[in-house]
């Protein structure tokens, strides 16, 4: 038993007396021997425990989905013990809400009792309790054998406390049956409804509500700074000299649209898997689902909704183009459930997506792009992939030592990384003049200015290398090369080069 908490199982016959109320003692005193229970589940963490431990077996063991739909025929809080002993929660990482923290802790500090109750995960509220150090006891009410009902749950707070002999902090409609034998009631984010109903059947003393999410976090979840990276639909119609048909360039502009809502459905499955990952980092623990701005719902309702719309639009511009994307979406689902926890085949999965933008815009054209470009493609963008984990490597060693929590590479590989990530740009800036010069007979008397090309991009790459050196990328490097000044003038002066010798 761990120190500082006593567990009490409710089902024990007896287990506490009621707590009598003298009508001679002042209000203030009475409401210091009435124990504050509190319910653990999505009460005092911003997240639902049920939906968040379920991505996490998914992700670490997705062949489990067959075995979670049986768990849940039985119930939820089957689901949640079987869940439960299959992985772990960091009680210190959970998105608390600080103003009940701060409510419980002043209750606590005027002498009050404070109990944690949990009809879901135990184990996890045990843990949390540690890690809070305000509650007196941990009351767990189910056993593996009962498929607890609200009206149970009741019974077995009243055989503890007795009939009006606690006060209870919940925040949804399955609490009414006990809150109907509390003798006051807190509430947390309820409906008006809810407020409503808990009002007639006892008296509510505190209510607590979480700011509303803005809209830009709604946004933010979507990832649309990333939609940079889908301008790669464009290179194939570049390089066919199509900008002045009208019919290519409308559908590569849909093509774009429908890779938008493609890639934000995959960031948003991306997000919810890696969770426990993300909380641990010093920037990513602020991404919405995370941090628990944004409810798990959001994510399952848009998810289906932008890839549905996504290919919807795909049909409109080719069978090919449809194939593409959903390809697109496979790697990316693959990458974000068991990939990206593979050694070095993670950054090589991510320089194929972004490879697989090119090739989803040659697919509108309905042409196979030159082996040179592909090449170019692979080679450019396994550098940056390298980049982004390099960094994600010397973060992590602050946090997790020598070996980043949920990552198998090791922080010391970091080095190497480097060495690999540096190679791959220097080759990538081979192929690009190699390309050229195969080129050189089409591009007549341009060619010449088409070769400051290769020093651009070398310097370019050269000073992401450097940044990242420097600790100064703290992001995927595509979006540090937007806030970043020399990445852009860079950028441009490649631009323009390449719009002059079109």
């Amino acid at each position: 038993m761990d120190s500082g908490v006593n567990y009490i199982r409710s089902e024990i016959p007896g287990a506490s007396p009621a707590l009598a109320e003298s009508k001679s003692e002042p209000a203030e005193s009475r409401d210091l021997k009435i124990p504050l229970v509190v319910d653990f589940d999505s009460t005092i963490i911003k997240t639902d425990l049920v939906v968040e431990s379920l991505m996490i077996l998914l992700r670490e063991r997705p062949a489990y989905l067959f075995a979670v739909l049986v768990w849940l025929l039985n119930g939820r809080e089957r689901l949640h013990d079987e869940i439960g002993q299959r992985i772990s929660f960091d009680a210190g990482l959970m998105p608390y809400r600080p103003e009940l923290l701060e409510y419980l802790r002043t209750q606590l500090a005027s002498g009050r009792s404070l109990v944690l109750t949990t009809t879901l995960d135990a184990q996890l509220a045990r843990k949390v309790a540690n890690h809070l150090r305000i509650f007196a006891s941990v009351m767990v009410t189910h056993d593996s054998c009962t498929n607890l009902s609200p009206a149970v749950k009741r019974e077995r707070l009243v055989n503890a406390f007795g009939e009006k002999g606690f006060d209870y902090v919940a925040n949804g409609s399955r609490d009414l049956a006990v809150w109907c034998a509390a003798r006051k009631a807190v509430l947390v984010n309820p409906s008006p409804r809810l407020l409503q109903m808990v009002s007639r059947v006892t008296e509510v003393q505190d209510v607590f509500e979480d700011p509303p999410a803005p809209v830009k976090n709604y946004l933010s979840a979507l990832r649309p700074i990333h939609w940079l990276k889908n301008c790669l639909v464009f290179v194939a119609l570049f390089n066919a000299h199509g900008f002045h048909d009208p019919v290519l360039l409308g559908k590569t502009l849909l093509a774009f649209v429908a890779l938008c809502l493609c890639t934000s459905s995959g960031y948003l499955v991306n997000d919810v898997l890696d969770l426990s990952a993300d909380r641990r980092h010093p920037q990513k623990r602020h991404r919405p689902f995370a941090s628990g701005l944004l409810p798990f719902s959001y994510a399952i309702t848009m998810v289906p909704a932008l890839l549905v719309l996504s290919c919807t639009l795909s049909v409109l511009i080719s069978p090919l183009f449809l194939g593409a994307l959903l390809l697109y979406f496979t790697l990316s689902l693959a990458y974000s459930l068991c990939l990206k926890r593979v050694v070095l085949l993670d950054v090589i999965v991510l320089a194929n997506l972004y490879t697989l933008r090119i090739l989803s815009g040659a697919a509108v054209l309905g042409a196979w792009p030159s082996e040179r470009l592909l090449s170019f493609s692979m080679f450019l963008f396994l550098s940056l992939a390298l980049v982004k984990r390099y960094d994600e490597l010397v973060v992590m060693r602050s946090v997790d030592g020598d070996h980043p929590n949920g990552r198998n590479y090791l922080c010391s590989d970091a080095d190497l990384l480097a060495v690999m990530g540096t190679a791959s740009g220097f080759m990538a800036v081979l192929v690009l003049a190699l390309y050229i010069w195969d080129s050189a007979a089409q591009l007549h008397g341009r060619q010449a200015s088409v070769w400051f090309l290769c020093p651009l991009l070398l310097y370019w790459l050269a000073h992401i290398w450097l940044m990242a050196h420097r600790r100064r990328i703290r992001e995927d490097p595509v979006v540090f090369a937007l806030y970043d000044r020399i990445s852009r003038n860079l950028l441009l002066l490649m631009l323009i080069n390449a719009l002059l010798a079109a």
